[in-house]
């Protein structure tokens, strides 16, 4: 029989294993051609991600393109065997943050803060006065606190700033909320550069945040009545509450981030923090981790609070958020390279990061939000 004949069913009869070979081989093509075009489409897709515009490193780039193409469980499996095996030691030297000697007490610097532990380290809970307004006014003062009193070496970074000498603007980037354009491209505004303070990083992801975003008179994903929300006004002023109890939609709102549920409320951590039942603070054991960790809440007064360090559980970093005097404080982002606040000192009318963010291990370039970044953040300046 000829091979380019047709077969009959006859023949298709007497040679069923020629017909079966030739079958498997144009499975096996098939199949190839199918896998080639899944692993060029992954390529394609893999490397958009690592030249998509914005700064961010390629381990989170990596990272965030697993979880935006189905490996989300994976990645958080993969960070709770991780993280929750980072415990720090029951037993450390204390931390040597604070200055060598006292330095002179600025004009309206908050009382020092208690410490959590038995007794305090040198400098911990004192204030130490950041830039300051032309007449001399500190806008902003830093400190540290141990909040982990069975892990003595835990260190949270403490940042006060006054409502009264400055402003917040919540600044979309690049990637975070939508990936669409927004007005400032990613990055602090060249025309706020001259007044600017101090920059932070903002929340999760909004597909894992549990609620929504909205600056520039435009939302990027709904707001969630329930959710942690960052609030800011017409004037910068900031609040942080409970969004549809607290806080709600009004034409005096121009920026609002929503992130999780509060972590602390009526002054207090909120109950529950330590077992996340209901995930309202993250998938599932996350809030056990000892990872970097940030969070931001307001006092009595207004005053704003950011709080920020390594090994911390969520049960740490409320107690320390609470110890600031916060009634209300919600949790922003987790794990290195996601937990910024940067001071800036001006060097001829230009903004220059100082040469320590807020603690010195924080990780990450000193200009990161002076360019475009791929995560939504919010500037300090000054009023």
């Amino acid at each position: 029989m000829r091979s380019d004949t047709p077969m009959s069913p006859a023949d298709y009869r007497r040679h069923p294993r020629r017909i079966n070979i030739a079958s498997l081989t144009i499975l096996r093509r098939l199949l190839a051609a199918i896998l080639a075009a899944v692993l060029l489409a992954l390529a394609v897709s893999y490397g958009r991600a690592l030249t998509y515009p914005g700064e961010a490193p390629l381990d989170v780039r990596t990272v965030d393109w697993i979880r935006e193409n189905g490996g989300a469980p994976l990645v958080n499996a993969l960070e709770n065997w991780w993280y929750t095996r980072q415990a720090p030691p029951t037993s450390a030297p204390d931390p040597t943050l604070g200055p060598a000697a006292p330095a002179p007490v600025a004009p309206g610097t908050p009382a020092p803060l208690p410490a959590i532990g038995p007794h305090a380290a040198p400098g911990e809970g004192t204030w130490i006065a950041g830039p300051k307004t032309k007449n001399g006014t500190p806008t902003v003062f830093a400190t540290f606190v141990r909040p982990d009193p069975v892990h003595p070496g835990v260190v949270a970074g403490v940042a006060r700033f006054d409502q009264n000498l400055v402003k917040a603007q919540l600044i979309a980037g690049t990637r975070e909320p939508d990936k669409q354009l927004w007005p400032e491209g990613g990055q602090v505004p060249l025309d706020q550069r001259g007044g600017l303070v101090a920059t932070f990083n903002s929340g999760f992801k909004l597909t894992e945040a549990q609620g929504g975003f909205y600056a520039d008179s435009r939302g990027a994903q709904p707001l969630r009545d329930g959710a942690a929300s960052l609030v800011i006004d017409r004037a910068g002023r900031v609040s942080v509450g409970v969004w549809g109890r607290d806080l709600r939609m009004s034409p005096d709102v121009a920026g609002v981030r929503q992130n999780l549920a509060l972590i602390v409320d009526n002054g207090a951590p909120v109950p529950g923090l330590d077992a996340n039942s209901d995930h309202r603070w993250g998938s599932a054991k996350n809030q056990l981790q000892y990872t970097w960790r940030s969070a931001v809440g307001v006092d009595a007064r207004g005053n704003l609070f950011y709080v920020g360090g390594n090994q911390l559980t969520l049960v740490s970093l409320a107690r320390a958020l609470a110890d600031t005097g916060a009634v209300r404080g919600m949790e922003l982002d987790i794990h290195p390279r996601m937990v910024h606040l940067y001071v800036y000192q001006h060097i001829n009318g230009q903004p220059q990061p100082s040469a320590n963010p807020l603690l010195p291990t924080m990780q990450g370039p000193l200009d990161r939000y002076l360019q475009p970044d791929q995560r939504d953040f919010v500037t300090m300046t000054l009023r």
